[in-house]
């Protein structure tokens, strides 16, 4: 008999698909979305599509040697960089692991360790790809070109003072005159494998050798080394505020490369064909990986079904509404980094200083409560089993009810969503404020948000394929006051996010939707509508205020919050773009 400790039902998954042959009830709807093109996912770097998943995270963030003759050191770096490229994790494997993993986990019911995995990737600036390639001024993403430093004041809101810690005078990485070049991601399911694999990658960049024993000089030195790792139990797979985190992430519309029937994301929505698992709107690849169809946000939203999008909101990649880049930026994304230090003891002290239900009146905040459960579903409590179920969490709008999913017999791999009380929508923002964190960050088929135009078609071409980990330990609450307890300043979230326009999605959802007051209406009367996102959204205000206000509704009476402080606050963080494994060879032999 094999001792099994922590057997325990799965959390948080739908019906597992096989790796090797996609099930009857995926097998079925390749004529029905014939549409759906292939994707080379064996030419994209693994995080972008699949994602790693990994409980053990170290990130390299490294600089181009200045001194002497930059371009020795860019003629060492290319040589350093080709003996890397074979090592880099391609979608193509990520996702074979991740299905396989998964698999087995669903079968034994435990967490085991039969198969583990240790994958690399990187991703390099603006500065650092004109060093390594003639033509990288074709790059139109001002974002990109400009970096996050340059505009983390004017464009994000980061705090103005010089003084302040989330001005980027003063952050750990990327701030001006500490800009990285090179960010190298290494993610595993054990942290020794993690840290030989670190530890070979470090002994590389400072006395690596070729196959054959030839000593190569790196040209790069590492100028910070940031480990992240999922929070122990019982906040495994949660923030460190104590919220689930990465419930919601937008599915990717496509196949994968001359594998017919075998889709990128598994359809388990029998009731939409446009999602993958319910409630998980699925988006043209292009939004995503440069190279392949995006969004048309001029597109007529379809008619029936909770999802609304359909295969007629389609347009070319390279389009005047996408940035554009080199030839060799196909099958390529970018990324975007921010370290976000959390004052976790300063939020929960807030949440009970308001004269509220301070569980409930988290749950407003964030839009779920911190199993996860939306509170578009359990609107009065907490419901551990909603949040656990990746058939249901998801499964709500804001402003259309939704409908039971009844279990499709007898294909196992398909959702169904009868269980939890459904969501009847909150056209008001009554239930769900329009300042919620979920509903700022992605308003689903809400309408009107910043002009009548905006609705759920435009919407979707904001997403963001998120790839976050936690930092630091927990902070464990005091049983007394948290007034009176003293936080480390070292836990939060390393936000990482992958997208092919930074300036359209991951500005746009911080600026135009985090940060503003105004997203759903404009303040009439003297009174605000909807508010700032009080999780992430920032604000400069006069003599260097940074006060948020957001109103909400308790019980039936509207209460509007001041929060004096910010309680996410940036630390670091850069744009990057990640090469394929392609491009990645050609910047090597240039």
């Amino acid at each position: 008999m094999i001792s099994t400790p922590n057997q325990r039902p799965p959390v948080r998954e739908t019906p597992p698909v096989s790796p090797f042959t996609p099930p009857a009830s995926q097998s079925s709807l390749a004529e029905a979305v014939s549409e759906d093109l292939p994707v080379k996912i064996s030419n994209i770097q693994g995080n972008i599509i699949g994602g790693f998943n990994k409980d053990h995270q170290t990130l390299l963030f490294l600089r181009l040697r200045r001194d002497g003759n930059v371009r020795v050191h860019v003629r060492h770096f290319r040589r350093w960089l080709a003996i890397l490229t074979p090592f880099v994790a391609t979608a193509e494997e990520v996702l074979a692991f991740n299905r396989l993993f998964k698999m087995i986990r669903s079968r034994r019911q435990a967490e085991t360790r039969t198969v583990q995995a240790t994958w690399i990737n990187i991703a390099f600036s603006f500065e650092m790809l004109k060093f390594l390639s003639s033509d990288a001024e074709r790059f139109t993403d001002e974002a990109f070109r400009e970096g996050m430093a340059a505009r983390a004041v004017g464009v994000l809101s980061d705090p103005a003072d010089p003084a302040a810690e989330g001005n980027p005078a003063n952050w750990v990485f990327g701030g001006p005159g500490d800009e990285v070049d090179v960010v190298i991601t290494v993610a595993s399911d054990d942290p020794h494998e993690l840290s030989l694999t670190v530890e070979g990658i470090e002994t590389s960049i400072y006395g690596g050798r070729t196959p054959d024993g030839d000593p190569v000089n790196s040209g790069v030195q590492i100028v910070y080394k940031q480990q992240g790792a999922t929070l122990p139990q019982p906040l495994t797979g949660h923030e460190q505020f104590g919220w689930l985190d990465g419930v919601s992430q937008p599915g990717i519309r496509g196949r994968m490369e001359e594998k017919t029937g075998e889709f990128i994301t598994p359809r388990q929505n029998p009731d939409d064909l446009n999602q993958g698992k319910p409630g998980q709107d699925l988006l043209w690849p292009g939004e995503f990986v440069f190279g392949y169809p995006g969004q048309d946000p001029n597109a007529t939203a379809k008619e029936g079904g909770i999802n609304k999008q359909g295969p007629d909101s389609l347009r070319k990649a390279g389009s005047e509404e996408k940035p554009v880049g080199p030839d060799w930026a196909q099958d390529r994304s970018f990324l975007v980094i921010r370290r976000l230090r959390q004052d976790v003891p300063g939020f929960h002290a807030f949440l009970k200083t308001q004269g509220v239900n301070p569980e409930l009146l988290g749950a407003k905040l964030v839009g779920r409560w911190p199993s996860g459960a939306p509170i578009m579903r359990a609107t009065t409590a907490d419901s551990p089993q909603l949040g656990n179920n990746d058939c249901a969490n998801l499964h709500f709008e804001f402003q259309e009810e939704s409908d039971p999913i009844p279990r499709q017999e007898p294909n196992p791999g398909l959702c169904s969503d009868t269980q939890f009380p459904q969501s009847q929508g909150d056209r008001t923002g009554a239930v769900c404020p329009f300042a919620a964190h979920i509903r700022k960050t992605y308003p689903r088929d809400d309408t009107g948000t910043l002009g009548p135009q905006v609705n759920e078609v435009v919407t979707q071409t904001h997403r963001l394929l998120r790839r976050g980990i936690p930092y630091g330990d927990p902070y464990l609450l005091p049983s007394g006051n948290p007034d009176n307890a003293k936080d480390s300043g070292n836990r939060g979230l390393v936000f990482a996010a992958y997208q092919t326009s930074i300036v359209d999605q991951f500005e746009f959802v911080q600026r135009a939707w985090a940060n503003n007051p105004d997203f759903k209406d404009k303040s009439t009367g003297g009174a605000l509508v909807s508010g700032h996102d009080l999780i992430i959204g920032q604000s400069n205000g006069p003599n260097g205020s940074r006060e948020r206000r957001c109103p909400v509704s308790i019980n039936g009476e509207r209460k509007e919050l001041v929060a004096p402080a910010d309680w996410v606050i940036p630390t670091g963080g850069g744009y990057y773009f990640a090469p394929s494994i392609n491009a990645l060879e050609y910047l090597a032999s240039q």
